[in-house]
């Protein structure tokens, strides 16, 4: 499942990074598009303004210096069909004679510009014998002609004229910024490419005049065409484009995409994550349960194997007469039924508690006289092991809204703990304090103390430790999962210190009334 998994996040990365390139070819493709349509209409618009001002001087002048004609003639008979085509071409050479400014000639000779106009005409005849006996005549089928029109390679040669003399004028009187600032807005609008750009003209290397403010010539982000082409597809002038927003703008073209695809994957992470975890916890929570049921039948196997053995004793006959033997025998499984009797209790307990069937009813006690109820329970214990329980109650104020029974219970679990995890005599400290409107109890021990791992989970229910000697310490590991639901039920917090060999301080901060 996890190489699964790393399977489907470096195919997501790789298909991101493969539309971002995708993309990003896309984008040069478009730009060398829109250069080389922004560059032709620059040309174009030139030689327009070539043509234009050259129609209206030879209008201005209107008369002809000198005019030349030339013609030729073809003539093809089809026998088959009797039909005769004349053909022909005239080329009108008219010379006006405009003068060099026409150009802006950097020299000072005078400069000839001539009117071409062309001519065509075509002409199909067919013989006929007239059948009323008037003779042989030619009678016109077809007849085309054309005026004015020029052939491909004349048009090529005037353009060739034009763009010879436009080499000679400076680069940034045949074009300004806003004309290509505008063409370049229009070509970039019709492709839907909305970001910034600057531009340049570059003459064999070195910039020109011709440029945005802020361009800036960086080889490996630059887009670039040939500008002013001259007949032989060459040019000295090259038009350069940059978009300093470029990746943002490819980024953001599959950002929708690339976030879908992320958050999916997201999804699918913490879904993983949280299977795993769940794994995790079931099976810790399998090993809690089973070591619980393996505590229970160990706490219950003595209880029942002495009340076993205390029923065989009345039974035996010499037994049964002796009535102190008797009594003593019953009272065993009198307390050995009450010992069963409160674990089971317990474990009650807590399941109402997590159930919220556990009625709490609260009144107003005082702290000082539950700590003191709460010591003589195991006092006799901590005695018998030639221990202490010092008291330090500080608190000036001590009232508090608790249940007496269950609140006791918390205070004698926590003295019961600090005595069964003491290996040797009991030594323990029970302090009070008051915090704003908060009472602290503290409770010292010098006990065997327990490690960061132990200290997290110290509250869950069903934990114990199970290194060394504290495994062999009886009990479910109830008793603080107990304690800490007691004290947040009453508004209260409890949390615990520990250091591994040098004991455990448990604090219980309640709120006064």
């Amino acid at each position: 499942m996890s190489l699964s998994l790393i399977g489907i996040i470096s195919v997501q990365l790789y298909w991101i990074k493969r539309s971002v390139d995708d993309k990003e070819e896309q984008f040069s493709n478009a730009i060398a598009e829109v250069l080389n349509r922004v560059t032709d209409k620059i040309e174009e618009r030139e030689m327009r303004d070539y043509s234009d001002r050259f129609l209206s001087l030879k209008d201005s002048l209107g008369v002809v210096k000198s005019s030349h004609l030339s013609n030729i003639f073809f003539i093809d008979r089809d026998s088959n069909s009797n039909e005769i085509t004349f053909y022909s071409h005239g080329i009108l050479e008219e010379d006006y004679n405009i003068a060099s400014t026409f150009f802006d000639s950097v020299t000072g000779d005078s400069t000839q510009i001539k009117n071409v106009t062309s001519k065509r005409t075509k002409t199909i005849y067919k013989e006929e014998y007239g059948l009323d006996g008037r003779g042989y005549r030619l009678n016109p089928i077809q007849k085309l002609e054309k005026i004015g029109g020029l052939s491909t390679v004349d048009k090529a040669v005037f353009d060739d004229v034009y763009r010879e003399y436009a080499e000679n004028v400076p680069i940034h009187k045949r074009v300004s910024k806003q004309e290509i600032e505008l063409l370049l807005n229009q070509e970039l609008s019709n492709m839907a490419i909305d970001t910034d750009f600057q531009y340049g003209i570059y003459s064999r290397g070195l910039p020109t005049k011709v440029k945005s403010r802020r361009f800036k010539f960086a080889e490996s982000t630059i887009y670039k065409a040939p500008i002013f082409k001259n007949s032989e597809g060459s040019s000295n002038f090259t038009l350069l484009l940059t978009f300093p927003k470029k990746k943002k703008f490819l980024l953001e073209s599959v950002l929708g995409m690339a976030f879908l695809s992320l958050l999916f994957t997201l999804v699918i992470v913490i879904a993983y994550a949280s299977a795993i975890h769940q794994l995790i916890r079931q099976k810790q929570i399998s090993e809690i349960k089973s070591d619980f049921i393996n505590n229970m039948t160990h706490e219950f196997k003595t209880p029942i194997a002495t009340i076993n053995l205390a029923v065989e004793a009345i039974r035996n006959p010499k037994i049964i007469g002796d009535q102190e033997k008797v009594m003593r025998y019953l009272q065993m499984i009198r307390d050995e039924n009450k010992r069963m009797h409160a674990q089971v209790e317990n474990v009650l307990r807590i399941s109402k508690l997590e159930r919220n069937q556990l009625d709490i009813s609260k009144d107003r006690v005082k702290v000082h006289a539950l700590i003191h109820k709460a010591i003589s329970h195991v006092e006799l214990i901590v005695l018998d092991r030639g221990g202490y329980i010092n008291t330090h109650l500080d608190a000036e104020r001590d009232e508090i809204l608790a249940n007496d029974m269950h609140f006791g219970n918390v205070l004698v679990n926590i003295l019961d703990n600090a005595i069964k995890y003491s290996p040797d005599a009991p030594k323990i400290d029970v302090h009070t304090e008051v915090a704003k409107n908060y009472i602290i109890i503290k409770i010292e021990d010098q006990g065997a103390g327990m490690s960061k791992a132990v200290l997290k989970k110290v509250f869950e229910k069903f934990y114990r430790e199970h290194t060394g000697d504290i495994h062999n310490v009886k009990g479910h590991g109830l008793g603080l999962a107990y304690v800490k639901k007691i004290v947040e039920d009453h508004q209260g917090e409890v949390s615990a210190e520990s250091e591994k060999g040098k004991g455990s301080t448990f604090y219980i901060k309640m709120p006064l009334i």
